[in-house]
């Protein structure tokens, strides 16, 4: 699971960032995403990961296997050092380890047990979760750089958390017929569905950090919550200070490795030819030679690849006027 969202981290966040930003919240983003080779595939692992994070939610803990979704993002950091050859300094890799501690410190203190079943109240508020959160985006996209990345990731993680509460008790229901029926189905498919289309607009934003940090810390907090209180999770007694620590260890180091978890295919070109500054050409007295001083420079902006003549502004301007005196012609040159 965890391996499955860090692959589609990875691919989902080049190809958001290939795409041209879209300035509406309106699922044609998905359909452009979509036609992405490198979104369908991040696509395909992000769906094995949620398939494999549905299963977990049977028995284990919400603030368990959120955090272990939001662990992705390591392996995310992992796969760009060892395949697109990404720079991660030494303090990026104490928190990897940190994020491994956090993840065991979790294992160790979650305690499996059976969903209860959210009642009309549940679903009630699941709703007006949805409602609102489609609503507070519609708004949200027309923020840009870093404040559009933060807002609309924060609401990308807070649709996802929504889909999280929804799968927890959907997960326990064991016939068909019961689960194809469940109103929960629907509200975590549609939850799902906004959650990825603000997750694509907030990577557009100019900040996947600032998109992904805002949508770990919304997506993993409401839902620890909300599974401890409402849905039976359980701890281990005596263990509670051990989940704790594991809990706030993986979210500070997931935030922390979003710096690093980005595509980093925006860096300046490191090798840009400088064209060095030439004394400004003195313009000839003499008529006769105007033509030849004037093709020289010609000459010399093809061969530095049409940055125009080396002549200054003033000098251009004498140098045109004195040729359209004298009526020469201008040589022709071939770039």
């Amino acid at each position: 699971m965890i391996v499955a969202y860090g692959v589609a981290n990875l691919l989902q966040s080049v190809a958001a960032a290939r795409t041209t930003v879209h300035q509406s919240f309106h699922p044609g983003l998905l359909l452009r995403l979509a036609c992405h080779p490198t979104y369908l595939v991040g696509l395909t692992f992000q769906v094995a990961g949620f398939v494999l994070a549905f299963l977990a939610r049977r028995d284990l803990p919400l603030f368990l296997v959120q955090a272990s979704v939001a662990a992705g993002l390591g392996v995310t950091a992992v796969l760009g050092v060892l395949v697109l050859k990404w720079r991660l300094p030494r303090a990026e890799v104490a928190l990897l380890g940190l994020l491994f501690g956090g993840i065991t410190a979790l294992v160790l203190a979650a305690r499996p047990a059976p969903s209860k079943q959210l009642g009309a109240a549940g679903l009630v508020g699941l709703t007006v979760t949805l409602a609102a959160v489609a609503l507070l985006g519609f708004f949200a996209v027309r923020l840009h750089g870093a404040p559009g990345s933060v807002a609309l990731g924060s609401l990308a993680g807070l649709a996802f958390s929504a889909a999280a509460v929804a799968a927890r008790p959907l997960a326990s229901v064991h016939s068909t017929e019961a689960f194809l029926r469940d109103p929960l189905l629907y509200l975590l498919i549609a939850h799902s569905v906004v959650g990825q289309l603000l997750l694509g607009l907030a990577m557009q934003r100019g900040s996947t950090t600032a998109a992904v940090a805002a949508m770990d810390a919304a997506g993993a907090v409401p839902a620890a919550i909300v599974g401890l209180l409402l849905l039976n999770d359980k701890i281990w007694p005596g263990r509670e200070w051990l989940a704790a620590v594991g809990f706030l260890g993986t979210l500070v180091a997931v935030i922390g490795l979003t710096r690093y978890a980005e595509p980093q295919h925006h860096r300046p070109a490191a090798d840009r030819r400088v064209r060095p500054v030439l004394p400004a050409a003195r313009v000839p007295s003499h008529p006769s030679h105007l033509g030849v001083e004037v093709a020289a420079g010609a000459s010399s902006s093809a061969a530095g690849g049409g940055r125009g003549p080396l002549l200054p502004p003033r000098h251009a301007a004498h140098a045109s006027a004195a040729h359209a005196s004298t009526g020469l012609r201008r040589p022709t040159t071939r770039s």
